[in-house]
This record gives C-alpha cells, structure tokens and sequence, in this order.
C-alpha cells in the first residue's frame, strides 16, 4: 500500500484530462462523487465505478487506480458491512439471532443491513478512488493560484498536503526497506509498523518544520502593508518582493476544458433524471428491492458515456 500511495502523485501526462485546467479537473471529479452519493441503486454505482475506472486508464492513471481499489476494496467493504450489521435493525430477512447484547439491545442480523452496508461500502469506494484521480490529473499549483482569492491559507495547505503526502509514503517505503535488510531482519509484524509509522511521523514533523521555516522568510503570515491610491504601495511591496504587480495571465478557455465542464453539468443532470423516472430506485428496507430494467441499463450506458466522451477528442494533446 505504501508503493502505491507513493505513485498517488501528480504527474503530466499526455490525456485530455490533464490537457484541462486543475479547476475543472476537479469539478469533473466532484460531479461523478456526487453522482455516487446520490445514487444507491448497485448498477449504477458499478457503471460509475466502471467509469472511474475507465476514466484513469484514459488519462494515463489506470494502473495506479487499480492497485489502489484492490488494496482498499475488501477492507472498506468489510468495514461498512460490519458496522452496518452491528448498528442496523432494520429489515424482516434475519439470517442470525444472537441475543440481547445489554446496551446494544437485541443483535438480529438481516439480510437487507448486509446489502445496504454493501451499497455504502460500494459508494465509498468510488468517491475515494474519484479523489485519487483528481489528485493524479490536477496540478496542485494551479489550483493553488486558482483558490488564492478564495482562501489563501486554505489553499496553501491543500497544495502541500498533495505534494507532502507522497514524500511522506517514500520515506514509509525505504525506512520499511531498511528495516527488511538489517541482519537480524529488524522488529516484525505490529511491533515494525509501528516503528515505522513513528519514524514517519517524526520525520513529517521534521519536514513541517522546514517548510514553515522557508514559508516564514518567504514572508507568508507577514502583515501586508495598507493599500494607498490605486495600489502603488501594493506595487511598491510586490517589487520588493521581487515579484511582478500584474497578475498571473491565464490561459484560454479549451476545448478540453468545456468538454470536461459539459460532462460534470451532465453526470448530475442524469442522475436526478434517473432518480426522477425511477431508473435509479432502490429500497433496502424493509425488504431489497430495485429497479433492473431497460431504464436502469440505459441510464447507466448514458452515465459511463458521459464521463468517457471527453476522453475521445486528443487534439492538441502532446505525446
């Protein structure tokens, strides 16, 4: 897991996705995130997770994606199903009476807590692994410079937490090497993951440190000195700074860009049409029940179209 949270990185690649600007990577991203919460009928959620899926082998990530998913699948699954059973009385199939559990009350287990736990399971899954692809395909600097008049300090932390995040599992990764090539073969089993993970976090302190070091002579957290006239104590400050008073030129809107942005308005757009229609139904209590027919087949054809069509146009893409 270490190894594959340490290629979680941002890299530019040759895919339209990150032809498109981070802004609108992200939002592409969010729109198939909120689809999946809003849906819980489990072919649908299979058709995005299969667009998830499709979309990062598109944009050069696939490999990466998959690894992640067949690490994360079973424990995430395992986890909501359990939790679910356990906190869940609801539904009239029980499969397993275990008696009064004093606080806890009567553990009945049903048939319909395993499916719903399986259903969230599912939609978790998907919203992480969407996560990570936008962490694949967005240049944190750019959306950095995007969010600066929103919330500077917010999006400073955002962009090195991303940039941080995989230093920090490189340095899980070689300190647990290290550990495997010591000739006594070094502590094992819990006892050398948590030697590990203290030596990790040492070191993110550590880095912490330096980086708020640097920040700080850079300047950043430093009162601005008030603005005068039309800003030529601004411009004055910025020269000092030895940084330019004009801003940042932004490129031209791209076809890329409104394909990506025409996809992220059409994923909900069809996902409240299902949920309209009842293409998209799905009850778990008090017995399963969901809609499997034409509608729900062709809702969840239109839904991996909608995610993929803005893959098909590589013009402008460089090898």
């Amino acid at each position: 897991m270490l190894g594959v949270s340490a290629q979680l990185a941002y890299r530019r690649r040759a895919s339209p996705l990150h032809a498109a600007r981070a802004t609108v990577a992200g939002v592409y991203a969010a729109a198939i995130a909120l689809s999946a919460l809003l849906l819980e009928n489990p072919l649908l959620l299979g058709a995005l997770l299969a667009a998830v899926l499709l979309a990062a082998a598109a944009a050069g990530v696939g490999a990466q994606l998959l690894r992640a998913a067949r690490s994360m699948a079973l424990p995430m699954l395992a986890a909501t199903l359990l939790v679910n059973v356990a906190v869940n009385r609801s539904g009239l199939t029980v499969f397993a009476r275990l008696g009064d559990w004093g606080v806890l009350g009567q553990m009945n287990l049903t048939l319909e807590a395993v499916v719903y736990g399986l259903v969230f399971g599912l939609r978790l899954l998907i919203v992480t692994l969407v996560c990570l692809l936008a962490v694949c395909a967005a240049d944190p600097d750019e959306l950095l410079f995007a969010l600066r008049r929103v919330s500077p300090s917010s999006a400073l932390t955002a962009a090195l937490a991303t940039r941080l995040v995989p230093v920090l599992a490189q340095d899980a990764r070689r300190l647990a090497e290290a550990q495997r090539c010591r000739p006594d073969g070094g502590a094992r089993g819990v006892r050398g993951r948590l030697a590990v993970l203290r030596a990790t976090v040492a070191g993110a302190l550590d880095r912490s440190l330096d980086v708020a070091a640097v920040l700080e002579m850079r300047g950043y957290g430093a009162p601005r000195p008030a603005q005068t006239g039309t800003g030529g104590a601004r411009a004055r400050w910025s020269r000092r700074r030895g940084r330019s008073a004009r801003p940042r030129a932004t490129r031209p809107f791209s076809r890329h860009d409104a394909a990506f942005a025409a996809a992220a308005l059409a994923l909900p757009v069809l996902t409240l049409l299902g949920r309209a229609s009842g293409a998209a139904r799905f009850e778990a209590f008090p017995l399963v029940s969901m809609a499997a027919g034409t509608g729900t087949l062709l809702l969840s054809a239109a839904l991996i179209a909608a995610a993929l069509a803005p893959f098909a146009d590589r013009r402008g893409i460089e090898p």
